[in-house]
């Protein structure tokens, strides 16, 4: 039986939030939980709109974290197609865009990101296309076949995880594709140069061309249809279709309009400790829009992958119900692309390591990349090689020296190291 006396609401029909909903029931709360989403459809998984459900090899309902009628059997009363416009802390009330005011005692953000948008002429013609959403994986989905049946050409913008996993999606279909990165290799801010080339060489395998170095300056219509694209160092390439998958931006709107502190930097993202808590003690946030002070890496991170989505939510429904919470998780994320599947744990920006050492047969695409910084891993990444994320895990956060030359010899069992 519910306790109306308190209500925790929930801004997010995503992972995080649909999750940070199960914990709370989970963990004992008999008190209201709403869920506000913007979307009409009930929470769902992201990573499947670029990788199974795009190709057709997912279906629909396998999207969703949970069947339907799981939230009325949960009591989690739920606003679905009703964004979240305004925030009133002192009168600790969320207003809905249809105006109805919904009052918390405790409230959870978890309001994700949205896709960045290209700023040049031409994003308005039709054909250009972004992938955050079920409704956006739909559409690209129809496209792509279409793509594939006429020999039509698709051109992503953007060389990162999105663009890499739709241009196999596409070329799954038989599309022809064109990848424009302004930076030398795929994944450049993720994997350095060390490891870009191993991807822009699976994907060429496949047929993707790719355009490195510039940007796309200028999508070009005819009778309101994308016809080709320029790049800013003066070349053109056909189209049919345009993806933008130039990175997400935190949806922070709502929580800046509120007067809540923000991340400073290149962050991004809602300001939180490391249980999760804004600087307003009745709000949390969580996934893909939070900032955490992070315990293990010391500074603020923000992540926006599944992994933190799935465990950030159940934290922060923890340290909503007063539990003691350090959300300390290692960095994770997974990506599927051709007959290549790959996890990578940690963090390691760009000038933050000074080697990288690989075991395994990287030709083969069947191996282990760590980056280290002063023989202590900060991150791995396993391509085609499966059941090392503990180990690779622990090493990340016991932060003990390791012999590089140990860490590369296959023959040495991962769990021996470090300690």
């Amino acid at each position: 039986m519910v306790d109306a006396h308190r209500t925790f609401v929930i801004v997010g029909g995503g992972l995080a939030g649909a999750k940070a909903a199960e914990t709370l029931r989970a963990e004992g709360f008999t008190g209201r939980v709403i869920l506000i989403s913007d979307e009409r459809d009930h929470p769902y998984e992201r990573p499947p709109l670029s990788k199974g459900y795009l190709t057709g090899v997912d279906a629909r309902d396998s999207l969703f974290v949970h069947e339907p009628a799981w939230y009325a059997s949960a009591d989690i009363e739920l606003r679905l197609g009703q964004p979240a416009v305004r925030l009133d802390r002192a009168t600790k009330t969320v207003v809905l865009g249809d105006g109805a005011r919904v009052r918390y005692d405790t409230l959870l953000l978890a309001t994700g990101a949205e896709p960045r948008r290209l700023d040049v002429p031409g994003t308005t013609l039709a054909g250009v296309h972004h992938l955050r959403r079920l409704a956006h994986a739909e559409r690209l989905r129809g496209v792509l076949a279409a793509l594939g049946k006429e020999n039509g050409h698709l051109v992503i913008a953007g060389a990162g995880w999105i663009g890499l996993e739709v241009a196999a999606a596409a070329r799954s279909y038989g599309a022809e594709v064109t990848v424009v990165e302004p930076e030398p290799t795929p994944l450049h801010s993720v994997l350095g140069p060390e490891l870009g080339t191993v991807f822009t060489d699976l994907h060429r395998e496949h047929g993707v061309r790719f355009h490195f170095g510039a940007r796309l300056s200028e999508i070009v219509g005819e009778d309101g249809l994308v016809h080709h694209v320029r790049t800013d160092d003066g070349d053109e390439h056909p189209a049919h279709d345009v993806l933008a998958a130039i990175g997400a931006a935190p949806r922070v709107a709502l929580a800046e309009a509120a007067g809540l502190e923000l991340a400073e930097g290149g962050v991004g993202g809602i300001a939180v400790d490391a249980s999760l808590r804004t600087s307003d003690p009745d709000i949390f946030a969580a996934g893909d829009a939070a900032a955490v002070r992070h315990p293990l890496l010391g500074e603020r991170l923000r992540v926006e992958h599944w992994a933190n989505a799935l465990n950030s939510g159940p934290a922060a429904a923890r340290a909503m119900l007063g539990e003691e919470v350090s959300y300390d998780r290692v960095p994770y994320f997974f990506s599927d692309q051709y007959d290549v599947g790959l996890e990578y744990s940690g963090y390691a920006p760009p000038g933050a390591y000074d080697q990288v050492v690989c075991r395994g047969d990287v030709s083969k695409r069947e191996f282990v990349a760590f980056w280290l910084r002063e023989n202590r891993v900060l991150a791995g990444l396993n391509v085609n090689i499966w059941d090392v994320t503990g180990p690779i895990q622990r090493l990340i956060r016991g932060g003990a020296e390791v012999d590089p030359l140990a860490l590369g010899d296959p023959a040495v069992p991962l769990d021996s190291l470090g300690d």
